[in-house]
């Protein structure tokens, strides 16, 4: 469902110094939940079937997920995406 609807731009706002989120206009399919004990920078998840979550920093967890995907190269990961909202394109890797 989520892979349908890519590539696409959303702007993305800013969570507690970890992570960029963007609600979806829709719920996704219900997929399977995990409760990492530690999140890592450069995940994307979903949170809670309609909230695209990208970390940017790593730290310890007690939330459900979805995992969708990661980012392979996440030096200057954390100084790009800044401290306010910002806007981001995601695709599939070929």
């Amino acid at each position: 469902a989520l892979i349908a609807q890519l590539p696409m731009t959303v702007n993305m706002s800013e969570l507690n110094g970890l992570e960029k989120f963007y609600d979806l206009p829709s719920d996704l399919p219900a997929e399977s939940t995990e409760r990492p004990a530690s999140i890592r920078a450069g995940e994307i998840m979903i949170w809670s079937s309609n909230t695209l979550v990208l970390f940017y920093n790593t730290f310890s967890n007690s939330n459900e997920y979805v995992k969708v995907g990661y980012i392979e190269d996440i030096s200057g990961l954390a100084s790009a995406l800044g401290t306010g909202s910002v806007q981001a394109t995601f695709s599939v890797s070929q």
